[in-house]
């Protein structure tokens, strides 16, 4: 299986990296290929709301930045993870612009291949989700219709510990 994950942490050292990696060296370790995209890295500008992707660009979107290295990726997975810390409630700003930027990707329908999601998140409260669940059961399960592989989450002292780094590479090791 092909897998992309999404990390929208802009900390290249921080808990959410650290989270994706061990998912990414579990997931390898079963046989899968998994490719990390640091969303922070890129220059994704935000959806601009003029439908040239449901006109005349039939589902694709007129800007020509960075996203285009997504929309490339997402062609070939059939799999994905978006990986977050907790900004306000929510996801990254960075990768709640990258995701607005679906719009052009998942109309009428999603990417052929991609049929699974799965999401990492880290914060320092144990009730901080809410906003990123939504997300994710509104925008991935529910409108795309993909099957929700699971959520795991970490908080205070969870970030970076080995427990939860294990957690993920088994959670990653157990995909079929």
């Amino acid at each position: 299986m092909d897998i992309l994950v999404l990390n929208g942490s802009p900390r290249m050292q921080g808990s959410t990296r650290k989270m994706a990696e061990a998912f990414s060296e579990g997931a390898s370790s079963a046989g899968h290929s998994v490719r990390i995209i640091d969303v922070c890295k890129l220059k994704i500008g935000g959806c601009i709301a003029c439908e040239y992707c449901h006109t005349k660009g039939g589902g694709e979107c007129i800007q020509k930045d960075d996203m285009n290295v997504i929309y490339d990726a997402l062609k070939e997975a059939d799999m994905l993870v978006i990986a977050s810390p907790i900004y306000y409630h929510g996801l990254s700003g960075q990768l709640k612009c990258a995701i607005d930027r679906f719009y052009s990707a998942a109309y009428p329908k999603g990417p052929e291949r991609l049929k699974k999601v799965a999401m990492i998140l880290s914060s320092g409260d144990p009730d901080m989700y809410e906003g990123a669940l939504f997300s994710f059961r509104g925008d991935f399960v529910g409108y795309l219709g993909l099957e929700d592989m699971g959520v795991y989450t970490s908080h205070g002292s969870e970030n970076g510990s080995t427990e939860k780094l294990d957690e993920l590479r088994a959670f990653g090791a157990s995909l079929v």
